[in-house]
């Protein structure tokens, strides 16, 4: 099985992880005046520990919020992502499952709750929980769910059932690079480098590229043999990323560069 590399730990964890590493320490919190406000106190000093690698003050920090507002939603999901890094997976499903009873129409916790379910095995409980996210009219970033349940897919070999999860990502968000890298590297996969050199052509079009979505369009290239599109795609490599570990693998790319089947970029 490839391994899962799906696009989201739960989103409200990145929101409060990406805002709170910097500045959270355990002297920055004023003294609660509620219980509720212990709760909020204690989730924001939970997920700082946990981001900072000290699971065990996170565990506690998250219980005690959990106790204190059991109504609380970033109490749920953020102990559900901390059972699941400590292996507890029966209490991260209850967390993820309470989460969405309190929220029955949040897209993120349904998406989230399908991420886990996909690194658990349960794919078709997953696609069914990403479908309704991406669904939710609500939903700020439906790509994503789409996307995620690809890759979901994909690691469980159901790889044209992800090319359409896939393509609709791209259609509601062109420029979403996960999406492309994900169906780029796939449709060579399946042996259509012909279809993986157009969805990297269509990105950068667009005005965006990557050292990873470059690499992809050599790679197809390299497949059908076309040695213009080849020396496109690594003349941009090596001019924009010349640092990249994507450049730095092209000396073991470009030795397996075929006769040129007459394929033009």
């Amino acid at each position: 099985m490839k391994s899962l590399k799906l696009v989201a730990m739960p989103a409200i964890l990145v929101l409060a992880l990406t805002a709170l590493a910097a500045c959270v320490t355990t002297g920055d919190l004023q003294r609660p005046k509620s219980d509720k406000d212990a709760a909020i106190a204690n989730v924001k000093l939970g997920v700082a520990y946990m981001q900072q690698g000290n699971l065990a003050l996170a565990k506690e920090k998250l219980e005690r919020a959990e106790k204190q507002d059991p109504k609380n939603l970033e109490a749920h999901t953020s102990l559900a992502f901390l059972y699941e890094k400590l292996d507890k997976h029966e209490d991260a499903e209850k967390q993820y499952q309470t989460a969405l009873k309190l929220q029955p129409d949040s897209a993120d916790v349904a998406n989230n709750y399908a991420v886990y379910l996909c690194r658990s095995g349960n794919v078709d409980r997953a696609i069914k929980l990403f479908d309704e996210a991406a669904l939710n009219k609500l939903y700020s970033t439906p790509w994503a769910a789409f996307t995620n349940a690809g890759v979901c897919l994909r690691a469980n070999k159901r790889g044209a059932d992800a090319v359409s999860y896939l393509d609709h990502a791209l259609m509601l968000r062109p420029n979403y690079a996960p999406a492309v890298l994900e169906l780029g590297d796939l449709q060579l996969e399946l042996g259509h480098p012909e279809i993986a050199q157009q969805v990297v052509d269509r990105y950068l079009a667009l005005g965006v590229a990557s050292p990873e979505v470059l690499l992809i369009g050599v790679r197809a290239a390299i497949v059908r043999g076309d040695r213009g599109a080849t020396d496109n795609y690594v003349r941009r490599l090596r001019r924009d990323y010349p640092n990249s570990a994507q450049a730095r693998v092209l000396p073991q790319l470009l030795p397996s560069m075929p006769t040129n089947q007459g394929g033009t970029k």
